[in-house]
């Protein structure tokens, strides 16, 4: 394969493949990219590593593989966003040369398109930044907030989410803890919840999912920490670690959906793209 269509991202095909096949043939983003990422290794240090927009590249390069996959009907992926292989994928190995396959097509796929100066929409061929303008400009405006301000958003959130007597601490230097709430499960069941905001554009930090463990002991069923950047595979691991109390992580693509699904501090809008096959049959003398 020349370098011109050798990217970055070609090492993640086989990997997400084998990964969905090890989940059981469907399995949700983070699972599907968390395994892969343990299974080749990635040091924590790339993991780290952030793009233009303060994304994580190891999570772009996985989407970008996954995106190409879903293309060329190797995946599906269900309105609950779980990703999901397809018969056409199980029914023989998966190689780095069929990803080769793949992406020549969908590369020719588009200047095909773009010869023919079609009116549909050409950027299903692209290669993909995962993350909409939309999303990537509110991600902007929760990073640009003043601390005290996304402290006081993330409380509106959780609010939003069920929580109740949310409090925010304020400033602290009680091992990160911003504030506190109850989750009410049903009228006989509560949890006490400590959360921490972390308005990051890197990664949060495997020692700051310790210190915030330590300091909720004793005190809190559960922690949260909430943020604008990303969480690497070890720190997931880290947060879920077994004999520990669990914590919750929210990074800054899950905090978007938050907003989204609770129509929170954004207006949702309809898009409508031509379905040229209803025209099909007028098209005919």
């Amino acid at each position: 394969m020349s370098k011109e269509i050798k990217p970055k991202f070609l090492r993640f095909f086989v990997p997400l493949v084998d990964s969905l096949l090890e989940l059981g043939g469907s399995g949700s983003p983070s699972e599907v990219i968390d395994l892969p990422i343990l299974n080749m290794n990635i040091s924590e240090k790339e993991q780290e590593q952030t793009n233009k927009n303060g994304g994580s590249t190891i999570i772009n390069q996985a989407q970008w593989a996954k995106y190409y996959l879903l293309l060329s009907g190797y995946i599906s992926s269900s309105q609950r966003g779980i990703w999901t292989l397809t018969e056409k994928a199980t029914t023989e190995k998966f190689t780095e040369e069929k990803a080769i396959e793949i992406i020549k097509a969908q590369r020719q796929k588009y200047r095909d398109e773009k010869k023919k100066k079609s009116s549909a929409k050409l950027s299903q061929y692209l290669e993909p930044d995962p993350d909409s303008s939309d999303e990537i400009e509110l991600l902007d405006v929760l990073k640009n907030l003043p601390p005290d301000g996304f402290e006081r958003i993330c409380q509106r959130l959780l609010r939003e989410s069920g929580f109740q007597e949310v409090k925010v601490i304020g400033k602290s230097d009680d091992g990160g803890i911003d504030g506190y709430g109850i989750l009410q499960i049903n009228p006989l069941v509560s949890f006490n919840v400590l959360f921490q905001c972390k308005r990051y554009k890197g990664s949060v930090g495997s020692a700051t999912i310790r210190d915030f463990r330590g300091a909720m002991l004793g005190r809190a069923d559960k922690g949260i920490i909430l943020t604008t950047g990303t969480f690497t595979a070890d720190e997931k691991k880290e947060a879920r670690r077994d004999g520990a109390p669990p914590i919750e992580l929210v990074d800054g693509d899950k905090l978007v959906k938050m907003f989204q699904e609770l129509k929170s501090g954004v207006i949702p809008k309809t898009v409508y793209e031509i379905d040229k096959t209803f025209f099909k049959e007028f098209e005919r003398n």
